[in-house]
């Protein structure tokens, strides 16, 4: 992220060379030389630190990099006060306030992070409103909402990239120790666990690999899971490691994680990327109870079906009318080694056989067309044809080869097409399939959170020069989630007490229709209400039990805090106008 204003190039000789690509010069700093002994002699280290004006040589659009090398530097901290809109937002403050004064989280984080918890906040804020990232906007959306800075101040963008880079480790290590101990430690919890990973335009940050990326941009990523609380829906705690590490060898050391915050009586809901029998083992030995998505060992899978088929599928004694399955459960050890019985639960949903069905029959049909087009050539197919289709060739084996036909396999495609819309659940207590479904499906709280983080958040890709950068941006971004998602949960609670779904209450919709409520800067020079409260809005509010009352108390509380620092800069303006 390149900042909004220029600089001089700094003239340190021997340590400043100008890096053109293109049409754009970079301007790298030499900030070490390290001395390679089998090679006997010494390899720079350079980083980028800005970008070179096109029209004056000298000055420079400086990032990141340049305030962490450069700390003694003055920058431009804060945008004039005159400059603030005379139209603020103040819909969506209002909710999020809210949700943040329900947790504690502005006194939370005003012990952690100190005099700059409100900027935290107003980070967090601006991520979830404008369903961005890029730090370099954050003072346009400062420019017209109410803020939580000290006397709502508006910082610029190199104040806000300085901010990142003094967030440490040990913050947000801080954060989720109290956040955790916060956190009810009584009841059995079941704790969702789910991981992705962000590609990285980035600099120098340790993190960051080239892995098993999800959303593969041809960007090195780094990994990021967040555990969740399914009892009382909230986000728990969240980790970052390499970008090579897979996801099934991280949960152990999340596993540890979770007892050091206290968390006793726990399950875990797990995706099928954590299935392995290490995994399975290791909670079995610290008495974790667990509901896990059966992945690969397909000839159990297919012994299981073929218990069960044809028992299940259609009757209504199965029926799991919610989710449109009907389900069984067997019984068994899953693996030779097992000390313990696991309980398999067979679900069967016709939606599911059409789709996989159609996908089968989808992929013959494409394999199909590419050996007819293949057909007299001197050309060895693929073995992975032979699976489906019993390959001819003329003279096999000899240099004159050439394939001939394929012959489709039929009972191979109907035995694949008969295990059509199955799937396993496994738990490690007993319960009834409906039981273990309601369980698994219950993961939609950490799915949703990974949507609404990178679809909602803008938070796909990182944009950042440091590892300080990403570490505080990833530390705010799940703030952001804590709130989202409370947000989220509220509005869905309010809608099921209605009876009612509007498509005004969802998150996205919600935040929309609150962005219209404003305050206008009136002929004296103070904010207020520009009209009625809607009865839509109300309704989106009544969710976060907002009322009118607490609506007109926060309007005056953001009329009186502008118009007292308003006044304070004009007096401050006038005195070192005296005194010039």
């Amino acid at each position: 992220m390149y900042l909004d204003f220029k600089i001089k190039v700094p003239d340190i000789p021997g340590k400043i060379y100008p890096h053109s690509v293109k049409d754009t010069t970079y301007i790298q700093y030499e900030y070490d030389r390290i001395y390679k002994a089998e090679k006997q002699y010494n390899i720079p280290k350079r980083t980028t630190i800005g970008k070179q004006c096109s029209d004056d040589p000298s000055m420079m659009y400086p990032n990141q990099n340049y305030l962490k090398f450069f700390p003694e530097e003055e920058l431009p901290e804060e945008r004039s006060r005159t400059s603030r809109s005379s139209c603020l937002r103040i819909g969506s403050y209002l909710a999020i306030r809210k949700v943040i004064e329900s947790y504690r989280l502005d006194e939370m984080l005003s012990r952690i992070i100190g005099k700059d918890s409100g900027l935290f906040l107003d980070l967090a804020t601006y991520s979830i409103v404008t369903e961005g990232n890029a730090g370099q906007y954050y003072p346009d959306y400062a420019y017209s909402h109410p803020l939580f800075t000290a006397g709502m101040k508006i910082y610029s963008d190199s104040k806000v990239s300085e901010f990142l880079n003094t967030i440490t480790e040990n913050q947000s290590i801080g954060f989720l120790n109290e956040w955790n101990i916060s956190r009810d430690h009584r009841e059995r919890i079941y704790i969702s666990y789910d991981s992705t990973n962000k590609n990285c335009q980035a600099g120098d940050i340790d993190v960051v690999e080239f892995g098993h990326a999800k959303d593969d941009q041809g960007e090195p990523v780094f990994n990021y899971s967040v555990a969740y609380d399914r009892n009382n829906r909230e986000p728990l705690f969240y980790e970052e490691y390499p970008g090579s590490i897979v996801d099934v060898s991280q949960l152990q050391y999340m596993i540890e994680k979770a007892g050091s915050y206290g968390y006793r009586q726990i399950g875990f809901i797990l995706d099928r990327g954590y299935f392995s029998r290490e995994n399975i083992h290791y909670m079995d030995r610290y008495g974790y109870d667990f509901v896990i998505m059966m992945k690969g060992m397909k000839s159990l899978v297919n012994e299981l079906v073929l218990e069960k088929k044809n028992s299940f599928e259609d009757k209504h004694a199965y029926s799991i009318r919610k989710y449109r399955v009907n389900g069984t459960t067997i019984k068994k050890r899953l693996f030779p080694s097992d000390k313990e019985d696991r309980y398999f639960h067979i679900y069967y949903s016709s939606v599911r056989y059409a789709s996989e069905k159609e996908a089968i029959e989808a992929k013959i049909e494409r394999m199909t067309r590419l050996l007819e087009k293949h057909e007299g050539k001197p050309v060895r197919i693929d073995d992975s044809f032979s699976r489906y289709f019993d390959l001819v060739y003329f003279h096999e084996g000899e240099e004159d080869e050439k394939f001939m036909y394929g012959i489709v396999r039929d009972d191979v495609i109907d035995l694949e097409i008969s295990q059509c819309g199955y799937f396993v659940i496994i738990t490690s207590k007993q319960m009834t399939a409906k039981d273990a479904l309601e369980l698994y499906k219950s993961r939609d709280g950490s799915e949703k959170l990974f949507r609404g983080d990178k679809s909602y958040l803008g938070n796909r890709c990182m944009r950042v020069h440091s590892s300080e950068s990403v570490d505080a941006k990833i530390f705010i971004e799940f703030v952001a989630l804590i709130i989202r998602n409370r947000i989220y949960t509220c509005l869905k609670d309010e809608t099921e007490r209605r009876d009612q779904k509007p498509n005004y209450m969802n998150v996205p919709a919600a935040i929309r229709e609150l962005e219209k409520i404003e305050m206008i800067r009136q002929f004296d020079g103070k904010y207020r209400l520009d009209h009625a409260v809607t009865a839509t809005q109300k309704k989106i509010l009544k969710a976060f039990d907002i009322d009118m009352g607490y609506i007109k108390d926060k309007v005056g509380i953001i009329r009186d805090t502008i118009a007292y620092y308003d006044e304070k800069e004009r007096t401050n303006g006038k005195a070192k106008n005296i005194h010039r």
